[in-house]
C-alpha cells in the first residue's frame, strides 16, 4: 500500500495534467455540440414536422441528415486520422489537446443534433399546434414552446452526450491530444504499472457518475411536469 501511495505521489503532476487536457477537450467539443448541434437539431426536427414548406429549409435539413449520419456511421479513430489534413489546414497543426478536439466537435455535435431532434420530436404534438394557432413564428414555437417543453430531455440528452465524448477522448493520443486515456496506456499499459491504468480507470468511472448524476438532477429541477 505505501509503495502505491508513493508511486500515486510520483504521478500526481501528470495525472493532473492530463485530467486537465481531458477536460479541454471536453468543454470544446461540448460548447460546439450547443452552439451547433443544438441548432441543427432544431432545423431537422422542423423538417420532420414540416413546420416550415419552404425549398430552402428542406435543402438545408436534407444536408445536416446526411452531415450527422455520415458522422455518426464513421469509425471514430479511423474519422480522426482521415480528417488530419483539415485539422492541420484549420488550426495549423495536427498535434495537441485543441487540434485533438477539433475531431470530436464535429462528434459531439452530429450526436447532439441528433438527440436534440429526438428530445424535440417527444414534444407533444399539441404544443405545436397551440403555437399554430397562436400564429407564433417559427423562432417563436423554437423558444417560447419547444425549448421550454424538452428542457429536461434536452439536459439529459447533453449529460449522454458529454459522457460519450469523455469516452471517445480517451483515443485521442493517438493524435497527441494527451488525456487520461493517453496516460493510462503509456504510464499504465506500455509501463506494465498496472496500477496506474486500474487507478485512471477508477477516475474516469467516478467522473462519469459525477457528470451523470448533475446532469439527472438539474433535468429534474428543469421538469415541468413536476412544476406542479
Amino acid at each position: 500500500m505505501t509503495e502505491y501511495l508513493l508511486k500515486m505521489s510520483q504521478y500526481q503532476a501528470e495525472i493532473t495534467t492530463a485530467l486537465m487536457q481531458t477536460l479541454v477537450m471536453i468543454l470544446i467539443s461540448m460548447t460546439a455540440a450547443v452552439l451547433i448541434g443544438l441548432p441543427m437539431g432544431t432545423m431537422m426536427y422542423l423538417k420532420t414536422i414540416r413546420y416550415s414548406e419552404s425549398r430552402k429549409t428542406k435543402i438545408i435539413s436534407q444536408v445536416l441528415n446526411l452531415f450527422v449520419d455520415i458522422v455518426r456511421s464513421f469509425p471514430f479513430l479511423l474519422f480522426v486520422v482521415s480528417i488530419i489534413p483539415v485539422t492541420r489546414f484549420i488550426l495549423g497543426t495536427s498535434f495537441g489537446t485543441t487540434a485533438a478536439a477539433f475531431p470530436l466537435c464535429f462528434v459531439a455535435i452530429a450526436n447532439f443534433a441528433r438527440m436534440a431532434e429526438q428530445a424535440l420530436l417527444d414534444v407533444p404534438r399539441e404544443t405545436v399546434e397551440l403555437a399554430k394557432s397562436l400564429g407564433a413564428s417559427t423562432s417563436q414555437l423554437v423558444f417560447n414552446f419547444l425549448f421550454v417543453e424538452a428542457r429536461s430531455s434536452l439536459v439529459l440528452s447533453f449529460t449522454t452526450v458529454t459522457i460519450g465524448m469523455v469516452s471517445y477522448s480517451t483515443i485521442m493520443g493517438v493524435v497527441g491530444g494527451g488525456g487520461i486515456g493517453d496516460f493510462a496506456i503509456r504510464y499504465g499499459y506500455q509501463s506494465y504499472e498496472y496500477e496506474l491504468m486500474y487507478t485512471t480507470i477508477v477516475v474516469m468511472i467516478i467522473n462519469v457518475i459525477i457528470i451523470q448524476k448533475l446532469g439527472t438532477q438539474l433535468a429534474n429541477i428543469l421538469d415541468k411536469r413536476k412544476l406542479f
